[in-house]
């Protein structure tokens, strides 16, 4: 008996489907990162790092959403008089190995300060009295090394006679918070996945300096009140914009900042997003803004602004939620967070003396800084290239963007002016509340969550990587993992790297 025309027609349909089914049975699950910054582009990094293709698991197809036409996100460099400078996350320390990992894994070339820089002059601006407070020496580059190096000592000892022994607590302080984030680079045999940044604080021993201001850290580790009301005061306005009532991590972040042996990447330090992405195998969406991002019970559904759709099964913001404007279903919840926001605005022409109360531009220091004053109308400027003795390029930071008229008073000459609007960084408080690293319980993670511990390159990138084997140990559970390039705290750090 011949079968039925419904049977073949069914068999018929089914020798159609099976290959269908099966390739969707075995297509690889999709990790979508929103924002291609040092988080984004680590993240992306680690995961493929991290992945082992096996015959039991494919590895994740990666995909990056960045709303801006170019990769790096607060890495980033502006160019004026036809010069090139960073205008974002500036400076490394020597003690940031992800990001040295990244450097010579991506044959980037690294910048270190001449050795001139050493004896730039520092000046204290003090609006109220119209002087400075500390003006330190400045020396001809042109000079002998040696000559620059009695400089430099000379400067040393005069701050050493204005704050004494306290100069040595404050770089003690520092160290011992360096010492202690150094663990997140030991091996994964002693260092585990952490779900909560209070869980990733705590077992490093960080979490107590996210409890208190640095001001009562350093009055308690017997700092004096001037050091903390001048230097450290400057510091933590230039690198985080803030005062010293920041979390005692942000700050001793923000002093290690400040020591020697920084550096940054010639050309750009956005270079280490867009080379980890380059080499990360991602599909990256360049202008495209996520709009929503929706649960659907098997994945996450996100739609972006030029009305394309995509299905997610692992989803990752990697920006400050703070700048997304991303409507979640189901809703989610952070704790609420002010983000700190710093006007970097770049001149080419001429500082005016007459605004300091001196008669010469060579009396002005080259790093002008100044102590905590709400009526000041910037925090800090640098000069970032002398041209010539009529013309050089500054650098302003400042909390509210400077009009024209308040530049035109600062500036005897300006030939050229541009504006940079940072979402920079959290505005640091103590004692600091934490966004969860999973935001939702399943598979929607928020790397920017440590944010609120400390803001840098490096961080971000410490953060990445823990995410990354959150994912990989939750969604991918079943999948070997390949840990061979993690650093290990029992070999030499520079050897490890030069594996990387």
């Amino acid at each position: 008996m011949s079968p039925s025309p419904s049977i073949l027609i069914l068999l018929l349909l089914l020798l159609f489907f099976l290959p269908l089914l099966a390739s969707a049975h075995s297509s690889p699950p999709a990790v979508c990162i929103i924002g291609s910054g040092i988080a984004g582009s680590s993240l992306s990094h680690f995961l493929r790092r991290y992945s082992s293709p096996s015959s039991s698991c494919v590895p994740p197809r990666i995909l990056i959403f960045e709303r801006h036409p170019v990769v790096g996100g607060r890495m980033a460099t502006v160019t004026i008089g036809g010069e090139t400078f960073e205008a974002g996350a500036s400076i490394l320390h020597p003690k940031n190995y992800h990001a040295s990992n990244f450097t010579r894994l991506l044959n980037l070339t690294r910048r270190t300060p001449p050795s001139s820089e050493s004896s730039l002059s520092l000046g204290i601006w003090d609006a109220q009295t119209n002087r400075f407070l500390i003006k330190t020496l400045d020396v001809d580059s042109n000079l002998p090394s040696f000559v620059q190096k009695i400089v430099s000592f000379a400067n040393d000892l005069y701050l050493f006679f204005r704050y004494g022994l306290s100069l040595l607590k404050m770089e003690s302080f520092v160290e011992a918070t360096v010492n202690k984030f150094l663990k997140y680079y030991e091996s994964l045999e002693t260092r585990p996945v952490f779900e909560t940044v209070e869980e990733m604080l705590q077992w490093s021993g960080l979490y107590n300096l996210t409890t208190l201001t640095l001001e009562e850290e350093l009055t308690a580790a017997g700092l004096c009140p001037l050091l903390i009301q001048e230097l450290v005061t400057v510091i933590t306005r230039i690198n985080y914009g803030q005062s010293v009532s920041i979390s005692g991590l942000a700050g001793a972040v923000s002093l290690a900042g400040s020591g020697g042996g920084l550096w940054s990447i010639e050309g750009g330090n956005y270079q280490m997003a867009s080379g980890l992405i380059n080499i990360s195998d991602v599909e990256l969406h360049l202008h495209e803004e996520i709009a929503s991002i929706s649960y659907l019970g098997e994945y996450y559904e996100l739609n972006s602004t030029k009305g394309d759709t995509y299905a997610c099964q692992v989803t990752v913001i990697a920006s400050p939620l703070d700048e997304l404007n991303v409507q979640f279903t189901p809703p989610i919840s952070v704790p609420p967070r002010k983000l700190q926001h710093t006007h970097a605005t770049f001149v080419r022409g001429l500082l005016n003396p007459v605004y300091f109360g001196l008669k010469g531009v060579s009396e002005i220091p080259d790093l002008v800084a100044t102590i905590e004053d709400p009526d000041l109308p910037f925090t800090c400027i640098s000069i970032l290239k002398r041209h010539s003795e009529s013309e050089m390029t500054y650098k302003l930071f400042s909390r509210n963007e400077m009009s024209d008229e308040l530049l035109d008073s600062l500036f005897s000459v300006r030939k050229e002016t541009i504006r940079i609007d940072w979402g920079a960084y959290p505005h640091y408080e103590a004692p600091e509340v934490f966004a969860p690293f999973i935001l939702d319980g399943r598979h929607l993670y928020y790397v920017n969550a440590f944010e609120n511990a400390a803001s840098t390159m490096e961080t971000s990138a410490v953060a990445a990587e823990n995410v990354a084997r959150l994912i990989l140990s939750r969604f991918f559970n079943k999948c070997p993992l390949s840990f061979s390039d993690t650093i290990s705290s029992g070999s030499d750090p520079e050897v490890l790297l030069s594996d990387l």
